[in-house]
C-alpha cells in the first residue's frame, strides 16, 4: 500500500471551496509547462509574434479539453495532461520538412496510438519496454534535445555569449539548491517561480532582449484564423514520428501506472488502455491543429503527494481554466514573454529531471546490471549525439525517403537500443510472456 496520506481519495468531492483552491495549484503547475513547451516548438516554426499566440492558444485549448476527457472518461485519475517534449524532438528534427507533412505525421501516429491501445495490441508492444529500453528512452528525450537547448542559450549571433553561459549555469543550479530545500507546493510550483524571478532578472541583465507588446493582441479572441490544415502524408516523416509515439506510449504507461500505485483505483489495466487510448485521439487532433500532442505528465505523483489531494475532481477548474484562457490571446503573449534564455535554461533543467528518471528506473530493475546491459544503452545514446549533431552537408547526401528517420538522433536511438536488447543481445527473459 501507498505510504502518502491522502486527504481526498481519487473520486472524492471536496467541498467547492478547496476544489478550486487545489484547482488553482494544478493551474499554477500546468501553465509554464504548456508555454514553455509552446514556445519553444512556435519558434521552430516562426518568430512571429501573432503566430505564436496563435499556436498557444491552439495548444491551451487542446491540453485543457483532453484533460477533460481524460478526467471523465479516460483513466479517469488525477494526471496532468500537457504537451509531449518527445514530440517537440520531432518537430525540431523534421525542420526543413513541410509544415502540413509534419503534423500530418502527428495525426496518423496519434491515431495509429489510438487504433493500437482500443484493439488491444498495445499489450504485445509492451514486452519490447524492458527497463533498459525505458531508460535508454527517457534519456534519449533529454539528449536529443540538446542542439536545441544550446540555440536557446546561446541566442543567435550576440555579443555576450559569455555571459549568457554563466547566468543560465547559475540560474540552473539555483533552481537545484531551490529544489534541495523548498517543501510541499512551493516546490511543486518551482518552475513557475524561476521563470518568473529569472525573466525578471533577465531584464534588468539583458534588456535589448524584447519579446512584443502584449498590447497589441484583443483581450478575447478565438484562434480559428490560425487554422488553416492540410493533410499531407510523408512516409519518412510518419515513420520517424512513430519512434516518438513509441516513448510517448511508455510515457503515458509509466504515468497512469505511477499514480495508480497511489490511489489504488478499480480496474487499472482498463484504465490504462483509456488513458492511452484518449491521448492517441488527442495526438490525432493536435495534428489536425497543427500542434504537439498531448501526453499524462510523470510530475504528478509528487504533486499529490506535497499536497495530499488525490482527488480527480479537483482538476476539472484547472481544465476550465486552460480553455478559457485560450480564449484570452492577450494574457498569453503577456504571459509567453519569457526571454529565450530564460526558455532554455528550463528546459536544461526539466532534462536533467528526465535523465534522472532513466537512471532511477535501470538502478531499479530487478536483475543485476551487467557490462551487456550498458552496451545495450551506451551504443544508442553514443549514436543519437552523433545524429543529433550531424553536420548539414551530410544530412543533406541522405535518401529523401529516409532522412526524416536517419536524421533524427531519438529516432535512430530507440531504433537502435530495441535492436540491442532483443536481438544482439537477447536472453531469455528479455520478452516476457504476458501477465
Amino acid at each position: 500500500m501507498s505510504k502518502i496520506r491522502l486527504h481526498y481519495q481519487w473520486d472524492d468531492h471536496p467541498p467547492l471551496g478547496e476544489t478550486l483552491l487545489y484547482g488553482l495549484q494544478w493551474f499554477i503547475i500546468t501553465v509554464p509547462i504548456v508555454i514553455i513547451i509552446g514556445r519553444v516548438a512556435a519558434e521552430l516554426h516562426g518568430s512571429q509574434a501573432v503566430f505564436q499566440v496563435g499556436y498557444l492558444q491552439k495548444l491551451f485549448f487542446l491540453t485543457g479539453a483532453v484533460s477533460l476527457v481524460q478526467l471523465f472518461w479516460g483513466h479517469r485519475l488525477p494526471v496532468i495532461t500537457g504537451p509531449a517534449t518527445v514530440l517537440l524532438i520531432g518537430i525540431m528534427a523534421s525542420q526543413g520538412e513541410d509544415y502540413h507533412e509534419v503534423y500530418s505525421a502527428i495525426m496518423t501516429g496519434g491515431f495509429l496510438l489510438m487504433l493500437v491501445s482500443i484493439t488491444g495490441f498495445f499489450g504485445y508492444l509492451r514486452r519490447l519496454f524492458t527497463p533498459r529500453v525505458v531508460a535508454t528512452v527517457l534519456i534519449l528525450i533529454a539528449i536529443t534535445l540538446t542542439p536545441m537547448m544550446i540555440d536557446l542559450i546561446t541566442g543567435s549571433g550576440e555579443d555576450d555569449g559569455f555571459s549568457r553561459f554563466l547566468f543560465a549555469l547559475v540560474f540552473v543550479f539555483a533552481m537545484f539548491v531551490a529544489n534541495r530545500y523548498l517543501t510541499g507546493i512551493w516546490k511543486a510550483t518551482l518552475i513557475l517561480w524561476a521563470i518568473i524571478s529569472g525573466s525578471a532578472l533577465h531584464a534588468w541583465l539583458f534588456p535589448p532582449e524584447s519579446a512584443g507588446t502584449p498590447a497589441g493582441f484583443p483581450l478575447a479572441a478565438g484562434f480559428m484564423d490560425s487554422f488553416g490544415f492540410q493533410f499531407s502524408l510523408n512516409p519518412g516523416l510518419v515513420l520517424s514520428f512513430l519512434f516518438c509515439f513509441l516513448a510517448l506510449a511508455v510515457n503515458d504507461l509509466g504515468s497512469i501506472q505511477a499514480v495508480g500505485e497511489i490511489v489504488r483505483p478499480d480496474h487499472l489495466e482498463k484504465r490504462i488502455t483509456r488513458g492511452i487510448a484518449v491521448s492517441g485521439l488527442g495526438n490525432t487532433l493536435a495534428g489536425l491543429l497543427g500542434v504537439p500532442g498531448p501526453v499524462n505528465f510523470s510530475l504528478t505523483p509528487g504533486v499529490i503527494a506535497a499536497t495530499g489531494c488525490a482527488s480527480r475532481h479537483t482538476l476539472t477548474p484547472m481544465a476550465l481554466g486552460l480553455i478559457v484562457l485560450s480564449f484570452l490571446p492577450r494574457t498569453i503573449a503577456f504571459m509567453s514573454r519569457i526571454p529565450l534564455l530564460i526558455t532554455g535554461s528550463t528546459v536544461l533543467y526539466i532534462m536533467c529531471s528526465q535523465i534522472a528518471a532513466g537512471l532511477t528506473v535501470c538502478a531499479g530493475a530487478a536483475e543485476e546490471f551487467k557490462l551487456e546491459h550498458g552496451l545495450v544503452m551506451g551504443f544508442p545514446i553514443l549514436l543519437s549525439i552523433i545524429v543529433s549533431f550531424l553536420p548539414e552537408h551530410t544530412v543533406a547526401d541522405f535518401p529523401a525517403l529516409l532522412k526524416p528517420v536517419l536524421s533524427n538522433g531519438f529516432a535512430a536511438g530507440v531504433f537502435t537500443v530495441l535492436i540491442m536488447e532483443h536481438i544482439i543481445f537477447r536472453s531469455p527473459r528479455t520478452i516476457r510472456p504476458r501477465q
